[in-house]
């Protein structure tokens, strides 16, 4: 039940009991995750392809590791963007929800960290490929993966961090 300030438990503001809660941040999960699973997808089915391409046999045996390593971090990925739909579909009708939120964040979270190195992974195997440049490829790789880890991972906390500033401000007030 709602608290009667008409901000539930959590502190959101929302009068809603924890089940519909529970509801509305699955809902917004499977939103989020749609884009980041179908793209997964479509990089993974890529990179299942290349071992077939002639020019795969004669890389260099650093370059077929690398393929190797970005194909496994591509398959966790995918795996860990599409397991919320499988462990929703084990625990539907049981009334499970809050728990099922709590567990799919963390799998997506893994989807997108592993997501995140597997387009690094891939891009520099593209840029050593690509460029004949190895330094190129791994500066450049590394840019990508120092601007995923800034936008997805430390954006976010500095937008928190500033906000429950805010609010701890506006409360001493």
């Amino acid at each position: 039940m709602a608290q009667a300030s008409g901000e539930d438990a959590a502190g959101t503001g929302r009068q809603e009991t924890p089940q519909e809660r529970a509801d509305r941040l699955w809902s917004e999960m499977l939103q989020e995750v749609r884009v980041c699973q179908t793209g997964a997808q479509i990089l993974f089915g890529f990179l299942l392809s290349v071992a077939f391409t002639p020019r795969f046999a004669s890389l260099p045996d650093f370059d077929k590791n690398l393929y190797d390593a970005t194909v496994v971090l591509g398959a966790i990925a995918t795996g860990a963007l599409v397991a919320p739909v499988a462990f929703h579909r084990f625990l539907a009708g049981h009334g499970m929800k809050p728990e099922l939120v709590h567990v799919a964040g963390r799998l997506i979270a893994t989807g997108l960290v592993t997501l995140a190195l597997t387009i690094a992974a891939a891009l520099l195997l593209l840029l050593r490929t690509a460029t004949g440049n190895a330094t190129v490829a791994w500066i450049l790789s590394a840019a990508v993966l120092l601007w995923f880890t800034t936008a997805w991972l430390v954006l976010p906390q500095v937008v928190l961090r500033r906000t429950a500033a805010r609010q701890r401000q506006e409360t001493e007030r």
